[in-house]
């Protein structure tokens, strides 16, 4: 399968997208002015510990205190250490190294640990910890053997730190693999040294960014390219690449075209799809994606397909497609957290079991932990992913000034009802001569003419004239009423 990765550069922002065989997979956005904190180590301070909760908020310097939870600190099991309760570990005004687990998302801080991990390359460093690990996505075990000997033959006599063996290990050569435990070794030097002569709060190391984030987590062994459309980050990126992963240095290109690359390669159109609610699926049906603060709903409907021959196999059809689609929006969406999906209900026990593995087959190119359950007892399946920064909505998108986030408006003849009753209120309480309204022409429209008998009956009423006068600038929820 072709895999190819488009990174497009503003001064503002970075944007990669993933393609495989061409159709866009993955987005992934990140700006110079929020630029996310997962993987950052702080030197913090201990604001406030709650023996209730388990927990702590540490400020680090951001703009809301972080969380820590007792079940991340870390624990020297191997020297015979056992969990205490929080409030025997950490005390108000305490300093603490953390690292981000969790960017802020929505009103919640970011979520800390005090496992440190440095990523390199091929290695993950554990400073604290004296143990060898090796990625689970590397399944023989003789393998597996065989890259904790080699790694701990190369290991200095004096370290006292552990590792995780990455799985784009698995070919590299010992010098590779000892060029990459210097390299965490000189990092973690540094963060000491910083730790030491810093003051709270302080940022003793921060990640990479996003682009070198790709080179050095994303691009692998199914990678052809990884197109470039920046000439001066290019540059950076090979010099990057060639310190750090020489053998991916002939895999990065300039793109100097006039047309813009993501136009050029159908990215910027995914992107207007990938924060519409719906998703048009090839057959004819469709999905509907809700994203609230709890979870994430997938509704799958036939819509439009009828080209199967029966109803049976239309609805199997339809979700076979939908499963594949879902995977896709998860990743292009960065949808995270609990996640429904409501596939037409299927009433062969074989397609329902066919639909749930073609999905957990498409779910397995995600780079992030996914968890799949099976139909509950209401035909549901339930999942979830895991989340670490914003959705690409919230990204990109702000809650609507006009609906409020309801997404829908109150009608004109709501609107207008309203303002009738705010006029009697009004009425009751001053002794205008006359009450002129302002509001939005849709509204005004309707007094003039549906309600025309309505305003006439209401003048009545209070004995006073009611005069309109339409604002252009207003919403159709807006309105004032002044009283002259």
């Amino acid at each position: 399968m072709s895999e190819a990765y488009l990174i497009n550069f503003t001064p503002q922002e970075t944007r990669v997208a993933l393609l495989y065989n061409g159709v866009v997979q993955e987005l992934h956005i990140e700006r110079e002015r929020a630029r996310g904190f997962v993987g950052n180590v702080y030197l913090g301070r201990v604001v406030r510990v709650l023996p209730g909760m388990q927990s702590a908020f540490i400020d680090i310097g951001l703009e809301r205190t972080a969380f820590l939870h007792v079940a991340d600190i870390w624990v020297d099991r191997a020297a015979g250490e056992s969990p205490r309760p929080i409030e025997r570990i950490l005390a108000e005004g305490q300093n603490i190294v953390v690292q981000v687990l969790k960017d802020p998302i929505g009103t919640k801080g970011a979520r800390l640990s005090t496992q440190l991990s440095i990523a390199g390359r091929l290695l993950v460093y554990l400073p604290q910890d004296k143990h060898i690990g090796i990625s689970q996505r590397i399944e023989s075990e003789a393998g597996r053997e065989a890259l904790r000997a080699r790694l701990q033959g190369l290991l200095p006599a004096d370290e006292k730190g552990g590792f995780i063996v990455r799985t784009q290990a698995e070919q590299a050569s010992d010098e590779e693999l000892s060029a990459d435990v210097s390299y965490l070794r000189k990092l973690w030097a540094e963060i000491q040294s910083q730790r030491m002569s810093g003051a709270p709060p302080a940022l003793l190391y921060r990640d990479l960014s996003l682009a070198q984030r790709v080179l050095r987590d994303l691009v692998g062994a199914d990678t052809e390219k990884v197109v470039i459309d920046s000439r001066e980050n290019f540059q950076k990126l090979s010099q990057f690449a060639g310190d750090y992963m020489p053998r991916m240095a002939g895999m990065l290109e300039h793109y100097s075209g006039e047309r813009p690359l993501f136009d050029l390669h159908g990215v910027e159109e995914e992107i207007q799809k990938a924060l519409a609610r719906r998703v048009d699926l090839k057959s004819g049906g469709y999905l509907i994606i809700d994203q609230t603060e709890a979870l994430t709903t997938i509704d799958v409907n036939t819509g439009g397909f009828v080209g199967a021959r029966t109803f049976d196999d239309t609805i199997f059809k339809t979700n076979l497609e939908a499963a594949q689609a879902i995977a896709r929006q998860l990743r292009m969406r960065n949808l995270g957290g609990i996640i429904l999906l409501d596939f037409i209900d299927m009433e062969n026990e074989e397609h329902r079991l066919t639909v749930l593995a073609e999905l957990t087959r498409a779910l397995a190119r995600d780079h992030t932990k996914v968890s799949v359950g099976g139909f509950t007892s209401l035909g549901l399946v339930e999942m979830t992913r895991k989340r670490t920064r914003e959705s690409l909505a919230h990204v990109l998108c702000e809650t609507c000034p006009t609906c409020g986030g309801r997404g829908e408006v109150k009608t004109s003849r709501t609107i207008a009802y309203e303002v009738m009753r705010e006029v009697v209120r009004e009425a009751r309480q001053f002794n205008a001569r006359e009450f002129r309204i302002l509001a939005a022409p849709v509204v005004v429209d309707l007094f003039h003419e549906e309600e025309a008998q309505a305003i006439a009956n209401l003048q009545d009423f209070i004995g006073k004239p009611i005069s309109f006068h339409a604002e252009t600038s207003y919403t159709q929820e807006q309105f004032d009423i002044v009283l002259l």
